[in-house]
């Protein structure tokens, strides 16, 4: 018979092994449950973390959950952790995600347009940072590929959904204007490895 509290104990173990978000149909899948019981539980979770204030909590990414240290408690980690080398995107590239983000599905013309500039390159370094992916096609002359942003993209910015995305008006006008490009405060640091390459 379904446990509610059984169930919130199989699904902190699933997200703990897991390590990447847990979509909740997959984690209803493996309990035994329905999917909206799975939401629950994980909602449930989420907000006895967050109530008790312990130094993990649950994060929402799309329709997955995962496990995920308390912000503030970033700079013990930091002292305790071997620093990673890191660096922000380009300019370029951020622009090239902030169009991405905000138009998508788009297609490569599209972004060119935008720009104003060829962005091959670029889409290549961030489909590599899996930031960006393929969504298909579209149903245009030649039917281009689409793009649009990933999982990643939201757990590196920290969102949950692309609701949570800043607002902007005109994504347009923005990079065209004078001042320098900052696309809603769209600022992230990512981990790298050895390869230095411009992005």
């Amino acid at each position: 018979m379904y446990s509610r509290k059984r169930a919130k104990s199989a699904l902190e173990s699933l997200m703990y092994i897991w390590g990447e978000p847990l979509d909740a149909a997959m984690a209803a899948e493996a309990c035994d449950i329905t999917k909206a019981e799975a939401a629950e539980c994980f909602e449930e979770l989420m907000a006895e973390y967050d109530q008790e204030g312990r130094g993990i909590m649950i994060r929402k990414v799309g329709d997955g959950y995962q496990f995920a240290t308390r912000p503030e408690n970033a700079e013990y980690i930091e002292k305790l952790c071997t620093p990673v080398k890191t660096r922000r995107l380009s300019q370029a590239a951020l622009e090239v995600l902030a169009i991405v983000a905000y138009k998508q599905p788009v297609t490569k013309a599209e972004i060119d347009a935008i720009r104003g500039i060829k962005c091959d390159r670029i889409i290549e370094g961030l489909m590599k940072k899996e930031l960006v992916e393929e969504k298909g096609r579209s149903a245009g002359i030649g039917r281009p590929i689409l793009y649009g942003t990933t999982d990643t993209f939201l757990k590196q910015f920290g969102f949950s959904s692309l609701k949570d995305l800043p607002e902007i008006e005109d994504i347009e006008d923005t990079l065209t204007a004078d001042t320098d490009y900052d696309p809603g405060d769209l600022q992230m640091v990512m981990e790298y490895g050895p390869d230095t390459r411009e992005s």
